[in-house]
């Protein structure tokens, strides 16, 4: 399904943006203190995005098992790949998010 690798990707997007941020956010938590607690913000912002990106490939997969049955085998591979890839991803990132607290 096309729409799970955008989805899939715009979780990429999401998940490298927080990283992003969370960095920022450590970098300035000193220096500019404002500057910082914006970033930290925007990193949990972002990590939200990427939930709610999850929810709708979930939504979507559990949609076509209604309607279809079992999604096609190579699909799920592919799907689950990604999924554990993001998770792996994310954890790291939440790690840089509860450093700054």
């Amino acid at each position: 399904m096309k729409i799970i690798k955008k989805l899939s990707a715009f979780i990429e997007d999401e998940i490298e943006g927080a990283e992003d941020y969370a960095k920022c956010a450590l970098k300035y938590r000193d220096e500019r203190p404002d500057l910082a607690r914006m970033f930290y913000n925007m990193a949990n912002q972002e990590m939200g995005h990427m939930n709610e990106l999850h929810s709708a490939v979930v939504n979507i997969i559990a949609e076509y098992r209604q309607k279809e049955g079992e999604p096609p085998a190579p699909m799920m591979a592919v799907y689950e790949y990604l999924h554990d890839k993001h998770i792996e991803e994310a954890a790291k990132v939440k790690s840089l998010i509860d450093m700054y607290k």
